[in-house]
C-alpha cells in the first residue's frame, strides 16, 4: 500500500474485506467473545512496549490494539448492534461533557480540580442509586481493579487523614497475616494486605500495576543473571548454596544499578 493509504479508513477497508465473502475463513468466523483474549493480550503488549520506552514497538502494538477495535466495530455493524459512528459519538460526547472547563464556561484551578469535576460528572451520569464503585470493570487484573476502586472510594469521601494512617493500616494487615491460621483465612488476610499496599501506592502517587510490572522485570533480570552465572560453571541453580545465591543476587542488583 502507498503511504497515503496508511489511514484508519484503509484499515477499516482491510478488515471489511477480511470479513466479507471470499475473505479470510479465520477472520470471518470470529465473534466478540472469540476475540476477547486477543484484545486483552494486545493491550498488555502495548504496555510492555510503553514500559520499555520502545517507540517503534509502541507504534506497532497500538496498531494491533486498534485493529481489535475495528474488528469489534465491524462485527457489531454486521450484527446490527452498533456502528463505528456510534462508538465515536459516545466517546466524543463523553469527552466534551467531562471537560466543561474547555468546552463550556466552567473554570478550574489545577489538574486536581479537573479530576474532582470528572468524578462528579461521572457520578451524575451514573445516578445516585448506583454505587460509586460501579463502572469499574470487574474483569480487570485484580491489582488494577483494587487501585481503581480505592481511588473511587476516596473520591466518594472514604479516605484516611494522612499517609501515616495509611501505613499504619498496612502494618496492621501484615501483622494479621503473620498471625492468622488456616488456608482460607491466610488468603483473606493476604488479600487485605495487598489492598492496603495498593491504597498506600495511591497515596504516594505510584501506579501499583506499573510498580509491580517493573518489580517483575527486575526479578526476571536478576534471576536470569544468577542462572547464567551458575550455568557458566557447569552447574544448575539447584546446585548452588544459599550463600552463593544470595551473593549472585546482590551481584545482579549491583550490575543493574550500574546500568542505571
Amino acid at each position: 500500500m502507498q503511504q497515503e493509504q496508511h489511514t484508519y479508513q484503509a484499515l477499516w477497508d482491510i478488515v471489511d474485506r477480511l470479513r466479507s465473502p471470499g475473505g479470510c475463513p479465520w477472520d470471518r468466523e470470529q465473534t466478540h467473545q472469540s476475540l476477547r483474549r486477543n484484545l486483552l493480550e494486545e493491550c498488555y503488549e502495548a504496555l510492555e512496549a510503553l514500559d520499555a520506552e520502545d517507540a517503534d514497538g509502541l507504534a506497532e502494538e497500538l496498531g494491533d490494539v486498534i485493529v481489535q477495535i475495528v474488528f469489534h466495530c465491524q462485527i457489531a455493524a454486521e450484527n446490527g448492534t452498533f456502528t463505528q459512528s456510534d462508538m465515536f459519538r459516545h466517546i466524543c460526547e463523553k469527552l466534551v461533557r467531562r471537560h466543561p472547563h474547555v468546552f463550556s464556561d466552567v473554570t478550574v484551578r489545577d489538574a486536581r480540580e479537573v479530576e474532582a469535576n470528572w468524578e462528579e460528572t461521572k457520578r451524575r451520569e451514573r445516578g445516585d442509586r448506583v454505587s460509586a464503585l460501579d463502572g469499574v470493570a470487574k474483569g480487570m487484573p485484580a491489582l488494577g481493579y483494587g487501585q481503581a476502586i480505592s481511588y473511587r472510594a476516596a473520591q466518594a469521601g472514604f479516605e484516611w487523614e494522612d499517609l501515616s494512617d495509611v501505613m499504619a493500616k498496612v502494618r496492621e494487615e501484615l501483622v494479621e497475616l503473620e498471625e492468622v491460621e488456616g488456608e482460607q483465612r491466610r488468603e483473606e488476610e493476604l488479600g487485605d494486605a495487598l489492598l492496603a499496599l495498593v491504597n498506600a501506592a495511591r497515596w504516594m502517587g505510584v501506579d501499583a500495576e506499573t510498580a509491580l510490572r517493573q518489580a517483575n522485570a527486575r526479578f526476571y533480570g536478576r534471576f536470569t543473571h544468577m542462572e547464567s552465572a551458575v550455568r557458566s560453571q557447569g552447574r544448575g541453580l539447584r546446585d548452588a548454596s544459599t550463600d552463593e545465591k544470595r551473593a549472585l543476587w546482590d551481584e545482579a542488583k549491583r550490575a543493574e544499578a550500574a546500568r542505571g
